[in-house]
């Protein structure tokens, strides 16, 4: 017998792993960017946001291998189904994010105590805002997906993503802000970034 998300779901496997695979491949990618204009500016809000790529690319990567077990047949030990692994990778999700956002807060509030001057700034806010467009063009996919299967899994994998979009925007506007001279908001933006994650 199956369960009824594995009914809807089941004729879109393929699409459901397509989006787990593509959603691990771009976090890699983010992280491989912001952990460059990390170590170019020394911004705090730039590890925040690199970080934060980190810990998705992790929960991302859980999350295929849950949907790819998901996807597994009925058998005598789980008689409708194997869809409920798709909502635990969902909670080990929210797990990350609140953990990400917990060790941003502490570097930032480590910072205040110790400042320290940005670099090349000009040059990563344009990289930063490759990230916002590889970001947002991830979700557009995954709602897209979750339109077409309904999947808890992708969904949660989407809105994870989208709150990376406000990560990558206000590390931006951290950029900027020290490009234009005021490199003492970094620390103040990179725990509204965190507290953007959180909630």
């Amino acid at each position: 017998m199956v369960s009824k998300e594995e009914e809807i779901a089941g004729g879109n496997a393929p699409l459901i792993s397509l989006a787990s695979v593509v959603s691990v491949l771009v976090a890699l990618l983010l992280s491989g960017v912001k952990s460059w204009v990390w170590t170019i500016t020394g911004s705090l809000s730039v590890l925040a946001s690199m970080v934060d790529s980190l810990l998705d690319g992790a929960a991302s990567l859980i999350n295929m291998l849950a949907i790819r077990y998901s996807q597994k047949s009925a058998d005598s030990e789980h008689p409708f189904g194997h869809g409920k692994a798709e909502y635990l990778a969902g909670l080990g999700q929210a797990l990350f994010i609140a953990g990400s956002a917990l060790f941003i807060i502490v570097q930032a509030l480590g910072r205040f105590i110790d400042p320290q001057p940005l670099g090349a700034t000009g040059f990563s806010i344009g990289v930063m805002v490759f990230a916002v467009f590889a970001t947002a063009g991830l979700v557009i996919f995954q709602r897209q997906v979750v339109a077409r299967t309904g999947s808890m899994a992708i969904k949660a994998d989407s809105l994870h993503y989208a709150s990376d979009l406000f990560t990558n925007l206000g590390t931006v506007l951290a950029l900027v802000l020290a490009w234009m001279g005021w490199s003492g908001l970094d620390p103040f933006i990179a725990i509204l970034i965190a507290l953007v994650v959180l909630f």
